[in-house]
């Protein structure tokens, strides 16, 4: 499932987490690169360890937790922290697939699950920098807002185009999630908000949504790994 999640952050609130972020000790990508995406990637990179990536990681990991699209589709067991990466001046990342096993210096270790791109950058501000994701209906590309977030598939093969006008900001990160299949965790999440719509027209349809509610966590309780 390929899912766009509006408004993250506000407006004001990415000016502020790009004042952080622009200051930053922007180096070589590749640092964090596995050996297929080392030939294929081309962009720059905050630190993992620095103050700036540091900071504004636990910045958007709260935003994560409180964020009610992102929990239900994802069913976050581990994010991984949050990484920042740009590209210009013709930068991009050719085609590839995320590790299966990611390993942060802190010894953190997940399954890639989920992947996620937040946008920090306006699209008028650069031109080129799509991400290209196939999906069973072909290539999808995806250039939203800033503050705007796309979660797909760490399966899936992906790319970003050259960026070859302005610069492209963005947090890109990893979730493992309580369930691992793609398909039993869309069911939840379609689940999910058709019970919400139901909850919506309170009265007759109570019963209705305590039904619906049993059968999201009877299943959540089968597919799930702990």
């Amino acid at each position: 499932m390929l899912l766009h999640i509006p408004e993250v952050f506000s407006k004001d609130e990415v000016a502020r987490l790009r004042a952080i972020l622009d200051a930053g000790p922007w180096a070589d990508g590749n640092a964090t690169s596995g050996h297929q995406s080392a030939r294929a990637k081309d962009n720059t990179q905050l630190p993992q360890d620095s103050e700036a990536a540091r900071e504004v990681g636990a910045i958007v990991e709260q935003a994560l937790a409180a964020n009610a699209m992102f929990v239900s589709a994802a069913l976050p067991h581990t994010v991984f922290p949050p990484l920042f990466n740009r590209y210009e001046g013709g930068q991009a990342f050719a085609a590839h697939v995320d590790n299966a096993i990611r390993v942060h210096p802190s010894g953190l270790r997940i399954r890639s699950d989920l992947s996620a791109t937040l946008f920090l950058s306006e699209p008028g501000d650069y031109d080129g920098g799509e991400l290209v994701i196939e999906d069973l209906y072909g290539p999808q590309s995806v250039k939203l807002p800033a503050g705007d977030m796309v979660l797909y598939p760490s399966r899936s093969l992906h790319r970003v185009t050259p960026v070859t006008r302005g610069a492209r900001v963005s947090s890109f990160f990893w979730i493992q999630s309580l369930v691992k299949d793609d398909a039993a965790r869309e069911t939840l999440f379609q689940l999910d908000v058709a019970t919400q719509r139901v909850a919506v027209g309170g009265g007759p349809s109570d019963q209705a949504v305590l039904e619906l509610t049993g059968v999201y966590h009877n299943l959540l309780r089968r597919w799930t790994e702990v």
